[in-house]
């Protein structure tokens, strides 16, 4: 029988990853890492978080992308939703001639269209079991890029269900990744989850689960969660057992304090053995999200004058970081280079976590004398944008780089000039002659 479903890719690997370097690789990005994660360029300092940009999962599903394409030429490839949340790789994607199929409204896919001749690729985030019997029905090859990371977490949500246990997820319950996870309970009768946004969420699901008056009754917390939890649910029977599991892209201290409230939550109603029994709870951040809030921490110990976070607006990894950034240090999160005009200098950003903020703009924002710059991005931020970026914002300081092929440049010549061809303090990327 022929194979229809592939999780581990084609072996294709080594024919890909000479197209995937040249168009998401950043030389300017590899020597501020080379020199320590600090280099200065004129009277910029630019110091780069020591974790950032893209992690083995997304690495992971570009990679399978790229060699499904080539493994399949003569079929029509698709994609369900997007393989990670930054325009610039789904264009990519696109244009190597991949199809999308977005989700309605409501989050759910229409497949109808596809045939047992096509190829799917299921995207890092992974999709819903509903979604995925419906793929599997079709007949059609499944190329599956979900995280690992993600994996973890639908174990950890299964053996809640299989145990009788509610799943209390922490994540956004419009996101790919928390509607996957949450209908993994579906694989066990009778198996309950409840999607939690934040710690005021938590506090009403506390409420309930203490036997306390709250701020809500039985039937306003059945409506404030109706697309949050599953149908029928009843928070008066339906949160006596509770396992907390999480979006892995979460802010990580905010997962582990909501667990820890409900855990009290439970002891508060029923006793503190009875906590001990009835309570679970795994970190179940993924190891690249955590590497990169430890960075972005690290950084803030000695905050510098302005923080860039790069990447896209729907990057719920990435609107983490600039949330720990404006706590300490005046941040701009930008979805890439563009946002930058190199013209006027201003600056368009998103000033909120909420991912349908609208932009704003910042005029004046760069000070007029020397000053420390920090740069960072989200898990599906490629190393070219975070080096366009840096591009981009130094040629307003008057430092300029151009391409060269790295068999055209010299190491020792790897040099930035201002406008009148001077040579700057440190060094840029690679030469330029104005």
């Amino acid at each position: 029988m022929e194979q229809t479903y592939f999780r581990k890719g084609f072996g294709l690997k080594t024919q890909v990853q000479p197209v995937i370097d040249a168009e998401y690789h950043s030389r300017l990005v590899d020597r501020i890492r080379g020199r320590g994660y600090t280099d200065v360029f004129g009277d910029v300092t630019i110091r780069l978080a020591q974790e950032f940009g893209f992690c083995y999962g997304v690495d992971r599903a570009i990679d399978y992308a790229y060699e499904t394409v080539r493994k399949f030429p003569d079929k029509r490839t698709y994609l369900v939703g997007e393989i990670i949340h930054n325009p610039h790789v789904n264009q990519r994607m696109r244009e190597i001639g991949i199809r999308f199929i977005h989700a309605s409204d409501d989050g759910g896919f229409d497949f109808s269209h596809l045939t047992s001749d096509d190829v799917v690729l299921i995207p890092a985030f992974g999709v819903t079991r509903r979604d995925f019997h419906t793929l599997r029905g079709v007949g059609c090859v499944l190329v599956d890029t979900t995280c690992g990371s993600v994996l973890n977490v639908w174990k950890r949500v299964e053996s809640y269900a299989r145990d009788g246990f509610t799943a209390v997820i922490h994540g956004k319950y419009t996101h790919e990744e928390s509607r996957a996870t949450a209908s993994r309970v579906t694989r066990y009768d009778g198996g309950k989850y409840l999607i939690v946004r934040d710690m005021e969420e938590a506090g009403i699901v506390c409420d309930f689960i203490a036997r306390r008056a709250g701020r809500l009754s039985a039937e306003e917390f059945v409506e404030h969660f109706r697309d949050k939890a599953t149908p029928g649910f009843d928070p008066q029977k339906d949160l006596g057992r509770v396992g907390v599991a999480n979006q892995t892209t979460m802010l990580a201290n905010e997962s582990l304090a909501i667990a820890a409230r409900i855990r009290a939550a439970m002891a508060a109603g029923n006793g503190e053995q009875y906590a001990s029994e009835w309570f679970r709870s795994f970190d179940t951040i993924c190891s690249a999200t955590q590497e990169r809030q430890d960075a972005v921490e690290a950084m803030m110990a000695r905050p510098p004058d302005i923080m860039i976070v790069v990447g896209g607006y729907n990057s719920s990894n990435t609107n983490h970081l600039a949330s720990m950034c404006r706590d300490h240090t005046v941040t701009y999160h930008i979805a890439d280079a563009a946002c930058i005009d190199e013209g006027t200098g201003a600056v368009r950003h998103k000033p909120e976590l909420d991912p349908h903020a609208p932009e704003v703009i910042a005029r004046d924002w760069l000070p007029e004398g020397p000053f420390e710059l920090g740069i960072t991005a989200g898990a599906s931020t490629p190393n070219n944008k975070i080096g366009e970026t840096l591009a981009r914002l130094l040629a307003i300081r008057g430092v300029l780089f151009r391409a060269v092929a790295p068999e055209a440049a010299e190491v020792d010549g790897d040099i930035a000039r201002g406008p009148d061809g001077s040579r700057l303090a440190g060094s840029g990327q690679v030469a330029l002659d104005p």
